[in-house]
């Protein structure tokens, strides 16, 4: 039996190779900013092309999200991610290679399969293998290493800027991907999706590995009270649609997941190269300037998760969208107001490169890592794989709208009015959380789940 006192040194093994995959989405996503430069001269790519190369990751990661909602319901978290990890490597090498847009397109597709599974499934890993007074700096784990792989992305990108090594910008990703399929052999399957298969005593043993032995008898009777409660209910999309008391929560957990998308953060993350280079930048610079993003990027995530157990996840919320509509606006006025740029030096291109930062820095420290930390922790646990797959797919086909879209809408209303559109829907997005989100801070995922029941249905 592990002593209280081993089982933060394991814990810290159990988070990290947890969220690692989070670091391949990241850099899945990151990857593409500085590549489809090179990618767009070297194989001539139209507008709609150059969006359909981006784009067509987010299609597969709908997919990949849809499918490994009820996936890692009934094969477990971890394997889930295990099969992540061998995508993630197989597809990275076929990107490197591939020798026309259609291949690439199909690779980046293949690819987002695992995308999609790692941003179901490794929130919901770390939300149910962390205990409730440190599951938000937890499951924020995922979005530092999301956003340490689009730094790493922002970085080999920047490296290999001056060869244009597209190839090589697509290739690295098969590095990490070894480690973590390495390190998930060896980590454990959560506790509360080891209860829902009766293997209450294989549970008992990973909470030993990540809590203290006072802990485990009163979070064992608690995982079991709400899988008691589940057990009349069943599982799948079926069950989910009937639940009436779930809608509530799933409502939430839809909106959360889209308007992360659609207030316009992957026109940054995608599309900031670009944008610089359109008022004024050269190719190498914008580049440059975009690992300074990255950076901003990482040091904001890290705020987040020392703030998200503090003051709680509806002001981080609201705060976040403050920041965001109020950055959009000034990137949206300058632009329309001022003359248009010649070089970086210019008023518009500093204003751009300042407000893109300011952007960046509101999402990391807000909406990044918070809403990635609620999607499991509102949902119930007999349906949480499956409501996330729903939420996370959505999600994504959001994501590829932004994307797909931002090039063309770029050529025909121009940057000053795309952006502010973009800040149009921060607002509403701030009427949605002020209406509809409660808070989570503090509280087990079960005596949430009690909240959820007794509003509903009025019991316990």
């Amino acid at each position: 039996m592990a002593q209280a006192g081993s089982s933060g040194g394991t814990s810290k093994l159990v988070y990290f190779f947890g969220a690692l995959g989070g670091l391949l989405f990241g850099y899945d996503t990151g990857k593409i900013a500085g590549a489809i430069i090179f990618v767009q001269a070297d194989l001539q790519l139209t507008a709609f092309l150059e969006g359909l190369v981006v784009s067509s990751l987010l299609i597969g990661a709908a997919i990949g999200a849809g499918t490994c909602g009820p996936l890692s319901d009934r094969l477990g978290r971890r394997r889930v991610i295990l099969i992540a990890a061998l995508i993630f490597a197989g597809t990275a090498i076929g990107e490197a290679l591939s020798p026309n847009a259609a291949t690439l397109i199909f690779m980046r597709l293949i690819g987002g399969l695992a995308v999609g599974a790692a941003s179901l499934t490794v929130p919901l890993y770390l939300s149910e293998m962390a205990p409730a007074r440190i599951r938000g700096a937890i499951a924020s784990l995922n979005q530092l290493m999301i956003v340490i792989g689009i730094l790493s992305a922002f970085i080999v990108n920047y490296t290999l800027a001056d060869t244009e090594s597209w190839r090589w910008m697509f290739g690295a990703a098969f590095f990490p991907a070894m480690i973590l399929l390495v390190g998930m052999i060896f980590m454990p399957e959560t506790p509360r999706w080891l209860v829902l298969q009766d293997r209450e005593e294989e549970a008992r043993e990973v909470l030993r590995r990540t809590r203290p032995e006072s802990e485990i008898d009163h979070e064992m009777a608690e995982i079991e009270r709400i899988d008691n409660l589940e057990e009349e209910e069943g599982g799948g999309l079926r069950e989910l649609l009937r639940a009436t008391w779930i809608r509530p929560a799933l409502v939430v957990a839809i909106g959360l997941a889209v308007f992360q998308q659609i207030v316009g953060i992957n026109t940054i993350i995608y599309y900031a190269p670009t944008t610089l280079t359109n008022v004024g930048f050269e190719d190498s610079a914008a580049i440059l300037a975009n690992v300074g993003i990255g950076i901003v990027n990482v040091l904001l995530t890290l705020v987040a998760i020392y703030l998200i157990d503090r003051i709680g996840r509806k002001p981080l919320l609201l705060g976040g969208l403050v920041g965001m509509v109020a950055s959009l606006t000034v990137l949206g006025v300058s632009t329309l107001s001022l003359p248009e740029p010649a070089s970086p030096t210019d008023p518009v291109a500093i204003i751009t490169l300042v407000c893109l930062g300011l952007f960046i820095a509101s999402f990391a420290a807000t909406w990044g890592p918070v809403v990635w930390v609620m999607l499991p922790e509102i949902l119930p646990l007999k349906l949480r794989g499956t409501a996330m797959g729903v939420a996370i797919i959505l999600h994504w086909l959001a994501n590829f709208l932004v994307s797909l879209t931002f090039p063309i809408l770029l050529d025909t209303v121009g940057l000053g009015l795309l952006f502010l559109g973009y800040a149009g829907i921060g607002v509403l997005a701030f009427v949605f959380v002020r209406a509809l989100v409660t808070e989570t801070k503090g509280r087990s995922l079960e005596e949430i789940e009690t909240d959820l029941r007794e509003k509903v249905l009025g019991y316990e």
